[in-house]
């Protein structure tokens, strides 16, 4: 049988999501609070980040990327590159074009696709380390 604690704590004034994630003592600053709400993203933003992430968030589309990070190609190549159908490429290059992760270039009768940008190379670069950091890792055996 154990004892009940004497300590008293807080009552939070905001209702947490579940038990798991109550603050025991309630120490808010509002003037830190506001800082910070006035710094965070905002809607519009966050909801076209999010879609770029979901769209890396897809193994072929990274392929693509990839590919792409290392110049233009048209999408005969990405096709042969990556090992899909030519239609199934175009259809991923256009989801990755309206999100201005990729851009095309008409040459003739030939579109070549390119990264929208800097930025885009970056994010792929910036995950990749991430995911090979995390891989060379050693991993911790539990007792």
């Amino acid at each position: 049988m154990s004892k009940r604690s004497d300590v008293r704590t807080a009552t939070p004034t905001v209702p947490a999501a579940s038990a798991g994630e109550a603050c025991d003592v309630l120490h808010v600053d509002p003037a830190r609070l506001a800082r910070l709400r006035a710094a965070l993203i905002g809607p519009e933003s966050v909801e076209a980040l999010a879609e770029t992430f979901k769209a890396l968030g897809d193994p072929t589309r990274v392929r693509l990327l990839d590919a792409l990070s290392h110049g233009a190609l048209c999408v005969c190549d990405l096709a042969q590159i990556i090992g899909l159908s030519q239609s199934a490429t175009s259809h991923q290059l256009r989801l990755l074009r309206q999100l201005r992760i990729v851009r095309s270039r008409r040459a003739g009768r030939m579109v070549f696709y390119s990264l929208d940008d800097r930025h885009v190379v970056t994010l792929v670069r910036q995950g990749l380390r991430h995911v090979e950091e995390e891989a060379a890792k050693p991993r911790r055996r539990l007792a």
